[in-house]
């Protein structure tokens, strides 16, 4: 299946889990290298979870890895855990793992969400703030604003996952982080799976970027992908509010699409 739900949706199935990371992977190197060579570099929002980290071990390990020139990709994070620094429940810690100790990013275009044992200390909403100041300077200093509700880039790709009951990023249903207008970055307290205290873009901050890919696989996910391409209210099922201001692409494997109707 690859349909458009809405205006500017595209629904990809793959078969399983497996071909979903790698040709995920494969999309993603080709879209970064063609932004490259359009305008010399481009920005990825990398996001956890057992299928964003997936993605990008297969990027690790593509023989087309080289296509894109790392030293000129800006690298940012959708959402983190707030945990110590080396703790292994870090979205940070495992892409780096995965992919970005194994490749010459410039480290002074990597920009990490704060840990709990950082500079804020353990105050997320300190460690917040200043994630939206990072964001803010690179809008302004590299001239790419996004034009948005909040001052970010307007980051190329950004990848999001979601969970079963329909959260993104670290956005969870019927919190105050789902309604959040003003700010590009929270602080997330009490989150219904561990571990509780997080630091997540909001909704104004993920619609700058130009594309929204939502990667997922499972069963366990079908529900709130058919939910959301239906439709749903943002607030009670955040991942139907994740949109790109020129693409958004499901990409799924088989049983995650396993809900949803197709349209023609």
């Amino acid at each position: 299946m690859n349909t458009t739900p809405g205006t500017d949706s595209t629904v990809v199935v793959h078969p399983d889990q497996d071909v979903l990371a790698a040709a995920t992977a494969a999309r993603l190197l080709a879209t970064l290298s063609e932004v490259q060579a359009r305008k010399g570099s481009a920005s990825l929002v990398l996001t956890g979870g057992g299928t964003g980290i997936a993605v990008l071990e297969q990027v690790r390990s593509s023989p087309a890895r080289d296509a894109v020139d790392w030293s000129r990709l800006d690298v940012y994070w959708g959402d983190e855990r707030f945990v110590p620094a080396d703790d292994d429940e870090r979205n940070e810690k495992q892409a780096r793992a995965a992919l970005l100790d194994h490749v010459p990013v410039d480290e002074s275009r990597v920009h990490p969400m704060a840990a709990s044992d950082g500079a804020f200390g353990d105050d997320p909403d300190a460690a917040a703030a200043a994630y939206a100041e990072v964001l803010a300077a690179s809008a302004r200093s590299t001239g790419t604003a996004s034009g948005s509700a909040v001052e970010v880039p307007s980051f190329d790709v950004l990848l999001l996952g979601l969970g079963g009951e329909g959260h993104t990023a670290s956005i969870f249903p019927d919190t105050p982080a789902a309604r959040e207008g003003r700010a590009s970055v929270v602080a997330v307290r009490d989150c219904p799976k561990p571990p509780p205290t997080r630091l997540s873009l909001t909704f104004p901050a993920i619609r700058a970027a130009q594309e929204v890919w939502l990667l997922t696989a499972g069963e366990a996910k079908a529900d709130a992908v058919a939910l959301a391409l239906a439709g749903a209210d943002p607030v009670s099922l955040p991942v139907a509010g994740a949109r790109g201001k020129q693409r958004t692409v499901w990409l799924l494997d088989k049983a995650a699409a396993a809900k949803a109707q197709p349209t023609h």
